[in-house]
């Protein structure tokens, strides 16, 4: 999960995003130098924030239907 990219690549600031999931800009940071792993529940709050999929966040790559 690159979430630092994904951040940058909009412009935001750590503080933006961390009150946007309502926890420390420290936490956030934890998440996105992998030093700790986010809960579901975030993870689906960060997709929704960044407009993306919950598989892009984890894995990189958008889901492919078969």
């Amino acid at each position: 999960m690159n979430l630092r990219e994904i951040r940058t690549s909009r412009k935001l600031k750590v503080q933006e995003v961390s009150d946007y999931l309502c926890c420390l800009p420290s936490v956030y940071s934890r998440y996105e130098n992998g030093k700790r792993e986010p809960s579901l529940a975030l993870l689906v709050a960060m997709s929704k924030y960044y407009n993306v999929s919950t598989n892009y966040l984890i894995t990189g790559e958008e889901f492919q239907k078969r």
